[in-house]
């Protein structure tokens, strides 16, 4: 039996998941998968930036988010393992919210919205045919088939959809030295302000959440730890050997069993890709180096980019390839900008004394570090 949707949405994410209730909202029969079961927990910041919270409340899922109460967070404190602090107070007020809640508060809203939801479910193929598609699918060993008019990929950034001539491994080629660790901890008194602490060999970032919890991840270089035990807490424990303040901040907290989730390799190399036989939302599209903190409110803003674009198509207003012109453009136009500074700076602080140097020069002119962290954020005036 082959089912039939006007589209089918390939990741059940942020992107995803906003992707697919945005287009059941203006009445497409909708069809949203992913690979694993949810709710989870994922290697993410779980931090929403102002810019965020401006798109959830015009998405319609600021209320939402807000019933899961997460923690507000007005500023960010940057700390060296040496000298003070550089305090930065965020251009509005944040949520730290952890991406198990989150999650599965967006599949209830997509839900709401008539969305057909397919979870533990992989994609094995999508191939073109006269009316649109043919997806083949997986589910529990059980095969099944859907016919639809536009695919859209939201797969995050390990891989595309196994298109009928697509050969993933040399879209995304790229050296990669990353991984991405994370845990949930208690114990640990933030005081509304996230902390990101840099050391030899990454940074690693604490973020207050929901229920008092707070979220550690970190971004570590693979060989700069090859003696650090081989599970996700002894990663984080060698990681906060190198860094003194970090280590005395985490004396006595307590990780959160359950929580731990580890993510190989992060491609912070990997050149934004819009479109690939289909569109690409969030890290699917493009890969925000993780210290700026704004990949969810990136995720959020690609599929408000690209839904009214896909309503359109279904509509017959405009053709695929109109369709790919547009949304290619408008990822140019709004995440150039972001992406530029935002490697530039991943880069800066990788070089030996130049963040000691950077931080001084940001305490003599505050100015600069506002400037830093507005040209790493979107533009809401165009959303």
């Amino acid at each position: 039996m082959t089912h039939s949707y006007d589209v089918a949405v390939i990741g059940a994410g942020i992107a995803g998941s906003v992707m697919a209730k945005s287009l059941a909202d203006h009445g497409w029969n909708t069809v949203l998968f992913d690979r694993k079961a949810f709710p989870r927990h994922k290697v993410c910041g779980e931090f929403l930036s102002p810019e965020s919270l401006t798109m959830l409340k015009k998405l319609g899922l600021r209320e939402a988010v807000a019933s899961l109460k997460p923690c507000t967070i007005l500023r960010t404190s940057l700390i060296l393992s040496r000298g003070k602090p550089l305090q930065i107070t965020l251009p509005g007020t944040a949520w730290g919210v952890s991406r198990f809640q989150l999650d599965a508060v967006l599949h209830h809203a997509a839900l709401r919205s008539g969305v057909q939801v397919q979870t533990e479910t992989t994609v094995t193929s999508v191939k073109p045919s006269e009316q649109g598609y043919l997806i083949e699918t997986k589910q529990h060993g059980d095969v099944h088939a859907y016919q639809v008019r536009a695919v859209i990929a939201a797969c995050g950034g390990t891989g595309l959809p196994p298109f009928h001539n697509q050969h993933t491994s040399d879209v995304r080629s790229t050296q990669a030295a990353h991984l991405g660790v994370k845990s949930h901890y208690e114990g640990v008194d933030m005081g509304g302000v996230v902390e990101l602490y840099f050391f030899e060999g990454g940074y690693l970032g604490l973020s207050p959440i929901e229920d008092g919890r707070v979220n550690l991840a970190a971004l570590l270089e693979r060989g700069k730890f090859p003696h650090a035990e081989k599970s996700i807490l002894g990663l984080i424990e060698a990681a906060c050997a190198r860094h003194g303040k970090l280590s005395e901040r985490l004396s006595t907290a307590q990780p959160v069993p359950g929580t731990q989730v580890a993510v190989a390799p992060v491609k912070l190399t990997r050149k934004p890709m819009a479109w690939y036989e289909m569109p690409c939302l969030g890290d699917a599209a493009m890969m925000l180096p993780p210290l700026c903190g704004d990949g969810m409110s990136m995720a959020l803003r690609s599929a408000a980019l690209c839904a009214p674009l896909a309503s359109r198509y279904l509509k017959g207003d405009i053709t695929l390839v109109e369709w790919e012109q547009a949304y290619t453009q408008a990822i140019h136009r709004e995440f150039k900008g972001p992406l530029m500074w935002g490697h530039l700076l991943q880069g800066m602080l990788t070089v030996p004394y130049l963040p000691r140097m950077m931080f001084a020069a940001a305490r003599y002119t505050p100015r600069l570090a506002d400037k830093f962290v507005r040209a790493t954020r979107l533009n809401e005036a165009e959303f």
